[in-house]
């Protein structure tokens, strides 16, 4: 088997190729920059802009000749704020990138698909855990690319002979292997952890929230469990049709604050939070509801926060 990996010189992609060569699959990587040192001599690596003039024809053209049979779709950008200040350029990256990928499919061997979405597809919540089958209404732009690109992967399934699984994750962080954490500060872990590195104070938005200490509530998921999920739903699909999406996550909130001291308690490090006002749209509680996920899967989040800090406070100190 051969599976072709786009953006997979990312952060959850590079984590889903190791994986997947861990248990002796063949991997394909496309994406706009080279895998990191250590990837490159076993992976089949082609560099291309998937917006690109032609870019789905050269994609097709990757994919029979490399003989793929299966695609892991990360190729994406993935900030909110940025979404908010540019929104016609994301529609553009992650709209645009995903219907080169879809174009390319036609007339090659490819029965699988797995798709990297989001829980920011749900939007604003009224707090407490979410299911899959809950309304759909993201906020930002970042959100309404990923519900699209859920909408055109189900209606692909439709009409070609593929079986195709959307992954909404919910907040990701930690490194399964040192080398391979998160390289960008844009989740609440990476961030403090950059912040508390340069003496900063970590920066808490809201403590005023209707919970325990007041501050927000998030499903925390370790990335390897994550790229597990990945690899889980690409079993599943072998011999099957249609669309199904999975929530990703552990069924269990943890507040800003536990975050911030799970934090000083692993890395030593002790400091005092500064507080400031509540960010527009943020709820005060948001976990995932994750039956679905473990009753079709068999997959349950192994990691729990403490080991989630630990991995990238590991992966933070290796890459400095």
């Amino acid at each position: 088997m051969t599976t072709l990996v786009t953006g997979g010189a990312g952060y959850i992609g590079s984590h889903v190729a190791r994986l997947l060569q861990d248990r002796g699959e063949r991997v394909v990587i496309v994406d706009e920059r080279s895998p990191r040192s250590g990837e490159r001599a076993a992976l089949a690596f082609h560099e291309l802009d998937l917006l690109a003039p032609g870019a789905d024809q050269e994609l097709g053209s990757i994919i029979r000749d490399e003989g793929v049979d299966a695609i892991i779709h990360f190729a994406a950008r993935k900030r909110v704020d940025e979404s908010v200040a540019r929104p016609g350029w994301y529609y553009q990256q992650n709209v645009g990138g995903l219907t080169a990928l879809l174009g390319a499919l036609h007339g090659t061997e490819v029965r699988r698909v797995v798709f990297s979405s989001s829980a920011a597809v749900y939007g604003d919540v009224d707090g407490g855990q979410v299911a899959e089958d809950a309304p759909t209404r993201p906020v930002n732009p970042y959100g309404r690319t990923k519900l699209i690109g859920e909408w055109m992967l189900a209606d692909t399934a439709n009409v070609e002979p593929i079986a195709a699984a959307s992954l909404r994750y919910f907040n990701v962080a930690g490194a399964g292997w040192p080398d391979l954490g998160d390289p960008e500060s844009l989740n609440l872990v990476t961030i403090v952890l950059d912040r508390i590195r340069r003496g900063l104070p970590p920066v808490v938005y809201g403590d005023d929230y209707d919970t325990p200490d007041g501050s927000a509530i998030r499903d925390y998921v370790h990335v390897l469990d994550l790229a597990q999920a990945h690899v889980a739903a690409l079993d599943h699909l072998v011999g099957r049709t249609g669309h199904r999406v999975f929530n990703v996550g552990t069924g269990v909130g943890t507040s800003v604050i536990e975050v911030l001291d799970m934090i000083s308690e692993v890395t030593g490090i002790a400091f005092e939070p500064e507080i400031a006002s509540r960010r527009a749209g943020d709820p005060a509680a948001v976990v995932a509801r994750v039956e679905r996920i473990t009753e079709e899967l068999g997959w349950r989040a192994q990691h729990d926060l403490r080991d989630i800090i630990a991995s990238a406070w590991e992966a933070h100190r290796f890459s400095r």
